[in-house]
């Protein structure tokens, strides 16, 4: 079987099923180990003199270890393939948190914000509707990028072993990638690594979005805004969603009590927004999906006739 057929089987198993509580509340999910030995290195080379070669050491070893993993695992069979793809896939279970969000906000203010602080790092305590609604959003856009076009991509890429390393990567990004007194040097490799990662997935989701809304006129204005982000990858599906909904995203936010004016994207656009531009990112979420369901579908459809 092909690589982008396993995939198509991997996409529509994760849509289908997403997380269910009723298997990792029984066994530890693949991310959870992922980050226990991230965890592990942390806590043994994390300290004292050489921290950046130290997380240079780390992310070797984690790259390691994920390719040998990986390539055991597909000796196994198509089967397998496709159900550590599914796992390692977050569609289904990002529109469920994002979706949260929105249902949370028609409930109060309150449940919006609890609702949004599992999915976001930034301070929610005091945040207005508005803001409950950006964040949700932001972090569908991003993830929609981290947690289901660059898994899936780096599969056809690499079948199992390329997603295992994206995913290790990615993983370690989250824990160790932090630009603070404790992870600037050790979790420097990390955070590289993921950028790099990152950059052809960002921008292959903000051509995906882009292509079902319409908007390539505005294409300057959204690569400007994406170059202006904080990160170098985040800033394209943010951008493109955000012309997608004509909404304005990011902008002031707090982290740490501390507020960081961070700049707005497509700022001119509404600012005051709620529940029901969250559900209409969701929405956007299930097409972009659609749209590259259909994209790897065709490719298989072309290999098989060709």
């Amino acid at each position: 079987m092909s690589t982008a057929f396993l995939l198509v089987c991997a996409m529509c198993l994760d849509a289908a099923l997403g997380e269910p509580d009723w298997l990792w509340s029984r066994i530890r999910h693949p991310a959870v180990l992922m980050g226990n030995a991230i965890g592990w290195l942390d806590n043994r080379l994390n300290h004292e003199a050489y921290r950046r070669l130290k997380g240079v050491a780390t992310v070797l070893i984690l790259v390691v270890a994920a390719l040998i993993l990986g390539r055991l695992l597909a000796l196994l069979g198509p089967i397998v393939e496709i159900v550590v793809c599914a796992i390692l896939l977050a569609q289904k279970s990002l529109i469920t948190h994002v979706r949260a969000v929105g249902e949370g906000l028609l409930t109060s203010l309150a449940e919006g914000r609890a609702q949004v602080a599992m999915i976001v790092s930034r301070d929610t305590r005091d945040m207005t509707e508005a803001q409950v609604a950006r964040s949700a959003i932001e972090s569908a856009a991003e993830n929609l990028s981290d947690g289901v076009i660059a898994p899936a991509f780096w599969f056809l890429v690499g079948g199992l072993p390329g997603l295992l390393v994206y995913k290790v990567v990615n993983t370690a990004d989250s824990m160790i990638g932090y630009r603070n007194d404790k992870y600037r040097a050790f979790g420097w490799a990390a955070a590289r690594l993921d950028d790099l990662l990152n950059l052809v997935p960002a921008r292959l989701t903000f051509v995906l979005i882009v292509a079902l809304s319409g908007q390539w006129s505005r294409w300057g204005e959204m690569v400007e805004d994406a170059s202006r982000h904080i990160s170098p990858n985040a800033g394209w599906p943010e951008a493109a969603m955000a012309r997608a909904l004509d909404i304005a995203l990011a902008g002031p936010r707090s982290y740490d009590g501390q507020m960081r004016g961070l700049a707005w994207v497509n700022g001119n656009a509404r600012q005051d927004i709620d529940a029901a531009e969250v559900f209409r990112a969701s929405n956007m979420l299930w097409q972009v999906w659609g749209l590259a369901l259909g994209l790897v579908s065709v490719w298989v459809g072309f290999n098989f006739i060709f």
